[in-house]
């Protein structure tokens, strides 16, 4: 009787500024080695060149841990899944050149992620001795990162639309734009985060946004924000450093509002109550305490993943790529990454 031969995907995620590697193997996983670059935050925010340049540096070194962490060897892995896009393009070229030099010294098929589908799948990543509790189909995913903001129907692994996004800035850049301007070092939101928690999310009042169905804008939230601190300032210049954690918690409520109140009506009018979340900005606490007492109130089953699958990681892309090897849905040589790409490519 013959054995049914293992599935073992190596990841390569290189869309902004962390390069990681991951191996799953049969759905598990084995390894997920992220380098973080430093050097961005002498500038208060991404240098694309720099960024790139210390993909270079990073990556073989970062392959090799993980390959050596999982305990395998290179010739045991059966395909190599990279991102595509979205991201940056200096970035994305180094992760996409280094999957055809391996597919091709190895001779097994490339398979190209989209990085926005990596994140919502990170929930399906399974871990040795560790619960799993994936949601079931359909759900929808709030996506929040620096470059992103939507709600996804997701209807099958690799079937999803979304329904609502931003219409000019993401979340997660609101949080580091308003970060800067407070004086804080990026990136800012986990900042506000710890700054948040000690103060008064009440004690000032920002700009909420109407717009239709389900789309988000933070933009005219920056501007007010901005406007409500020069005004403060002209009158008392020290009024950032004393007001710095109300300011910190309100502007956090503010966003956190503005996000769930559109997953709320998504749920509503979907009538899906299966909710998940997804993206850097879901490691904030205020957002996860959020919608944990949302789905107690409104009956939802609530998916939060673990920290270190909210940001960017080989882990989210390598198990899609396990999905889309089993569709057998692979890319030639011929592939080229994209800065922007659709959820639904």
């Amino acid at each position: 009787m013959e054995t049914k031969k293992d599935i073992i995907i190596l990841g390569i995620e290189s869309s902004c500024d962390d390069t990681s590697s991951a191996v799953i193997k049969n759905g598990y996983l084995l390894s997920n080695i992220i380098a973080n670059q430093n050097v961005h935050k002498a500038y208060g925010g991404v240098v694309p060149e720099l960024a790139s340049r210390a993909h270079q540096q990073n990556i073989i070194p970062v392959v090799d841990q993980a390959i050596r962490q999982a305990n395998i060897s290179p010739d045991d892995i059966t395909a190599i899944a990279f991102t595509r896009g979205p991201g940056l393009l200096g970035s994305l070229l180094v992760g996409t050149s280094f999957a055809k030099g391996f597919s091709l010294a190895k001779g097994i098929p490339m398979i190209e992620i989209n990085h926005l589908q990596g994140h919502v799948l990170a929930h399906f990543i399974q871990e040795h001795n560790e619960p799993y509790d994936p949601p079931r189909f359909p759900f929808l995913c709030l996506l929040v990162s620096g470059g992103n903001s939507q709600i996804i129907l997701v209807r099958d692994y690799l079937d999803m639309e979304v329904i609502g996004q931003t219409i000019d800035d993401a979340a997660g850049e609101a949080f580091d734009k308003c970060a800067k301007v407070m004086g804080l070092p990026y990136p800012g939101g986990p900042m506000i985060d710890k700054l948040a928690k000690e103060g008064d999310p009440e004690a000032f009042k920002f700009a909420k946004p109407r717009i239709p169905d389900f789309d988000y804008s933070f933009s005219g939230l920056k501007t007010s924000f901005l406007y409500f601190l020069r005004d403060q300032l002209k009158e008392n210049e020290n009024f950032i450093e004393e007001r710095k954690a109300d300011l910190c918690a309100s502007l956090q409520k503010t966003i956190i509002d503005i996000l769930l109140n559109k997953l709320i009506k998504a749920a509503k009018e979907t009538g899906i109550s299966e909710i998940t979340v997804a993206g850097g900005v879901s490691a904030n606490s205020g957002l996860r305490n959020a919608l944990i007492e949302a789905a107690k109130k409104r009956h939802w089953k609530m998916h939060i993943p673990k920290f270190a699958f909210t940001t960017d990681n080989a882990a989210m892309i390598a198990i899609t790529g396990y999905y889309k090897y089993q569709r057998g849905e692979f890319i030639g040589m011929d592939a080229v990454p994209f800065a922007r790409m659709d959820i639904q490519v």
